[in-house]
């Protein structure tokens, strides 16, 4: 039984390993606003730490998207959900045990709940046992469910429940009500009078009638009289209610631990993979990259922005789809171009594929292959704090440098419109100095800009540019292309459209 966890593989328990708080990076890239979305629905499982805990081993990462490939069958991921659905059902029974107040009643629920569990185990070990599994972690997962139902200690409980059930169900007893006296025996054959008062009553049918008796919410658990009906009745049957008494107490902890953490974590692949499966009935792509912890060429086609697609689908809005690649001793993506033309937009795909792609999901994108790194960096234009007094050119510097001191070759460098808050001589001095920086550190980095010098700054740094309709510069394409910047910010064709210029302000001002 090799089998450890369906996340991190045989390294050993997947709790240690959690990541309690989001990256720093996560709210820049829009990662939080995705797994927001991802885990809506699964908030008893806890998921965010595991997407907050990104991969630094290819190995792992390859173990990962096995395990998605897999889980894109369509039958295996339905036995997996109703695997799911079985597990919330025994986890709401032991919840309901501890709600409880009387002995039996709780007894009763008890034994539902390992009911639950038994058969949840059973169907999925009997269904993954015909499912052509492919994904080394799912084969020791199926090797391991099939050992641990064969096992002594399963077909014990397994047998000892069903037996514990068809006892109770032997149970019969007469219920004597006679002012405010109430009496149990035992059921000896009466005749069920119940049935007789239908058939005498059957003739004052009138068919479909409008029903006035009130409908009150039932009680989630029993009262007083109830219990103390219960409690005779187990009087009654003491040899039957010893033994659920024994059953109650011998089998606490009935559940196998690595069977309660595969429902958990295996909820990653799957809550994910739901959620993109949107994406893919609108004609969008996702692919499994090719990642390398050494070279630095990077590509991905028809890559998208997932957060942004997800609101583009809401409100049927097209959604475009960008390509990228760094080849050579290429390293830096300088993203120049008119304003609100999808170069910030550009700029967070880039960081959330590679994000993605090192947790071991499929990314956007038709086709991809992307780097490891050891931690994303992003440099995105902040609030001034009355906190800490400093301005917004000051806090740039601060916050670049502190980046630059703990950036390694391996880093992602993600950086959008610095130094915005001073002259434009003195931008381009500094961002020529960091840029300096990062090209000496061979670290990869998406820049976004409005400085077009940087764009043409040696070897490493490729031009990308944001794009406009031809006949109508006002309109943006949102496409991002890989050429010269042409220095065009495009602001006078939206001051324009909009009836915003000097001549149409003027227009516009009563005199």
């Amino acid at each position: 039984m090799a089998f450890q966890s369906i996340l991190w593989g045989k390294a050993g328990d997947g709790i240690q390993k959690e990541t309690l708080e989001a990256p720093a990076c996560f709210v820049d890239l829009n990662l939080d606003q995705i797994v927001k979305a991802v885990t809506a629905d699964r908030q008893a499982y806890r998921l965010q730490p595991f997407y907050y805990t990104y991969l630094q081993d290819i190995a792992l990462i390859t173990y990962r998207q096995e395990i998605a490939r897999d889980l894109e069958d369509e039958r295996l991921l339905k036995q997996i959900r109703s695997f799911s659905q079985k597990m919330i059902q025994m986890r709401r029974y032991l919840s309901l045990v501890e709600q409880l107040d009387f002995h039996y009643h709780k007894a009763g629920w008890f034994l539902e709940s390992v009911a639950v569990y038994c058969q949840a185990v059973g169907c999925l070990a009997a269904e993954l046992s015909r499912a052509e599994v492919k994904a080394r972690g799912l084969i020791d997962f199926k090797e391991y469910l099939s050992a641990y139902t064969a096992s002594e200690r399963f077909q014990g409980l397994q047998k000892e429940t069903e037996e514990m059930k068809a006892a109770l169900a032997t149970v019969t007893y007469c219920i004597l009500i006679k002012g405010d006296v109430v009496k149990v025996r035992r059921y000896e054959s009466e005749a069920d009078y119940s049935k007789e008062v239908e058939v005498i009553f059957e003739k004052f049918k009138q068919g479909a009638v409008k029903d006035y008796i009130p409908h009150l919410p039932g009680a989630g658990g029993m009262n007083h009289v109830e219990a103390n009906i219960l409690k005779f009745v187990a009087k009654l049957y003491p040899e039957i209610f010893s033994g659920l008494d024994r059953y109650y107490e011998n089998n606490r902890s009935f559940w196998d631990d690595k069977i309660i953490l595969f429902d958990r974590e295996i909820q990653f692949y799957v809550a994910y993979l739901e959620y993109i499966e949107k994406f893919k009935r609108a004609g969008l792509k996702f692919c499994y990259p090719e990642i390398s912890s050494k070279e630095k060429e990077v590509y991905v086609r028809e890559g998208f922005h997932l957060a942004l697609a997800d609101k583009c689908l809401r409100e049927k809005t097209p959604i475009v789809c960008n390509d990228f690649y760094l080849k050579g001793k290429e390293r830096i993506l300088v993203v120049t171009g008119p304003n609100q033309g999808g170069k910030t937009t550009f700029a967070r795909t880039f960081g959330q594929l590679h994000y993605w792609a090192c947790l071991g999901l499929p990314v956007p994108g038709k086709a991809a292959r992307l780097f490891l790194y050891d931690r994303i960096f992003t440099h995105f234009e902040k609030e001034e704090s009355i906190i800490d007094l400093r301005g917004k050119l000051e806090d740039d510097l601060i916050r670049i440098r502190d980046i630059l001191r703990q950036a390694t070759p391996r880093s992602l460098l993600i950086l959008n419109e610095i130094f915005t808050s001073t002259t434009l001589k003195d931008a381009v001095y500094l961002s020529k100095k960091i840029m300096e920086r990062i090209v000496a550190l061979d670290a990869l980095c998406v820049w976004v800009t409005f400085i077009d010098e940087l764009a043409s700054f040696s070897e490493k740094t490729v031009s990308m540019v944001s794009t406009v309709d031809p006949d109508n510069p006002a309109w943006r394409t949102f496409r991002i292309e890989r050429r010269p910047a042409d220095g065009l910010a495009y602001a006078l064709s939206i001051a324009e459209k909009h009836r915003l210029t000097y001549p149409q302000l003027l227009e516009r001002i009563p005199s």
